[in-house]
């Protein structure tokens, strides 16, 4: 298994011959990152990603704040009528009696913060590979901001 750690950059869309599109996200191979204790960048020459290689990349999601249900875990909400005025975002009944005696369930969907975890992706492409500016191209999204440092790992030997 080979990891290379990497700099996102932006998405953008590249075009095939054949006049495909696919959106792709740019990521820059950080000399840094890659060199662990007692290698060298020479070492590191035979880790590099080739098109078509299946990669998975792992980083830090965008960090979104503060958040309600609905945002958050994509609950649908109240009607705005009869009678109802500033809670038609709410969660509603979060049971409490019975079972919980009057407590909060562990795991209860509610308000909270969001995003800012580790997220992995697996499967991904590699559309194209620019070794003169160590740019590679992978197909759709990863996780992370621009300027996030993610982690690419190659299941290939």
């Amino acid at each position: 298994m080979r990891k290379i750690i990497a700099r996102k950059v932006n998405m953008t869309q590249i075009f095939s011959e054949t006049g495909e599109v696919f959106p792709v996200t740019v990521v820059i191979e950080d000399a840094k990152g890659l060199a662990e204790k007692g290698q060298t960048l020479d070492d590191l020459q035979g880790l590099a990603l080739q098109e078509r290689d299946v990669v998975t990349v792992s980083g830090i999601s965008k960090g979104k704040g503060f958040q309600g249900v609905v945002k958050r875990h994509g609950f649908k909400g109240d009607s705005r009528s009869h009678g109802r005025k500033h809670s038609e975002r709410t969660a509603g009944s979060i049971g409490g009696g019975g079972r919980a005696g009057g407590r909060v369930i562990k795991g209860m969907r509610m308000a909270g913060r969001m995003g800012g975890k580790r997220v992995t992706i697996k499967n991904l492409k590699i559309i194209k590979v620019l070794p003169e500016t160590r740019e590679i191209f992978i197909e759709g999204a990863i996780p992370g901001r621009r300027g996030s440092k993610v982690e690419i790992l190659s299941t290939k030997s």
